[in-house]
């Protein structure tokens, strides 16, 4: 049996990533009518993959743009059905996914539904996931709830809202249209019977790169949502920050921080490494203290 969906999964050069969420996707009961792969890839290795399970409904789409917003939007523009599910290629799928999801849009065709992205391996090495059990409901405050491993929304209602912002990249696109759809006066739902599975797979390396990545689209949402002009001049912006989006802001700092210093000093026991950060950090100090000194002395009658 399938349902009257369309399942959209971008993807980049991970044909093993591919082949494993499809394999999910098409053991689903009911199945989607339509899975619509968004290939970005520079080789074919994609496309066959998605080529054996042609008789399931998978088809491909190319798509040279890069991002995963606007990978999203051309599968949306490109489905054949009102009801859209998302997913990424590093998860696998609950057998309920598909029927949980169109019944959640259905009734509520006004919000955008996201569900339960579990950790499957190492918990600490999973980015991006949540385990609640509680259904929950956002409105009326904006934030950040949505995650694209687990959405169901209706199409035309998203399209016409603007989609995704293809220009927040290479991550954070859904947290941009979480706080753009939430101060728009709209719902969010969270619904924990919505459930995928985000899997571990990078490397330490790839790991950190991602989290680099999460860094600058994360940058880049609070910066199209918290500037304004400068009266003074409008060639200028003026950047305010909430409480919390301090807190959020220096957390991805701080974890950008850490894995650079991992890459540059990763060779060095730990001993050495805070030798050396004492070392830099008393010769910040009397750089500081000479430059102050300057300072004062520009400034002297």
């Amino acid at each position: 049996m399938t349902a009257s969906v369309t399942v959209v999964l971008p993807t980049i050069g991970r044909p093993e990533l591919v082949d494993r969420c499809l394999a999910s996707l098409t053991a689903c009961e009911p199945r989607a009518d339509e899975i619509l792969v968004v290939d970005s890839s520079p080789d074919d290795a994609v496309a066959r993959v998605v080529a054996r399970f042609g008789e399931a409904g998978v088809r491909l789409i190319r798509c040279d743009a890069p991002g995963l917003g606007t990978a999203f939007n051309q599968g949306l523009r490109e489905a054949r059905h009102e009801l859209v599910l998302l997913t990424n290629d590093d998860c696998t799928i609950d057998p309920s996914w598909i029927g949980v999801g169109a019944r959640c849009v259905s009734a509520a065709p006004d919000v955008i539904v996201t569900g339960r992205v579990r950790p499957f391996g190492d918990p600490a090495v999973v980015p991006s996931t949540i385990d609640e059990t509680t259904r929950r409901e956002h409105a009326g405050r904006p934030g950040f709830f949505l995650y694209t491993q687990c959405m169901a929304l209706r199409r035309a209602e998203v399209l016409a809202f603007g989609g995704f912002d293809g220009r927040i990249r290479p991550s954070a696109e859904d947290n941009d249209l979480s706080y753009r759809w939430l101060r728009a006066g709209r719902s969010i739902h969270y619904e924990p019977e919505f459930v995928v599975w985000h899997h571990d797979w990078r490397t330490r390396e790839q790991l950190e790169r991602l989290y680099v990545g999460y860094g600058v689209g994360q940058g880049m949402v609070y910066a199209k949502h918290v500037r304004r002009r400068d009266p003074a001049d409008r060639r200028r912006h003026i950047v305010e920050l909430s409480p919390r989006g301090e807190k959020l802001l220096d957390e991805d700092v701080q974890r950008t921080l850490q894995a650079v210093d991992d890459d540059v000093l990763g060779s060095l026991a730990p001993d050495d490494r805070a030798h050396l950060h004492r070392i830099l950090m008393s010769v910040a100090g009397e750089l500081a203290a000479l430059c102050l000194g300057e300072e004062e002395e520009a400034c002297a009658p």
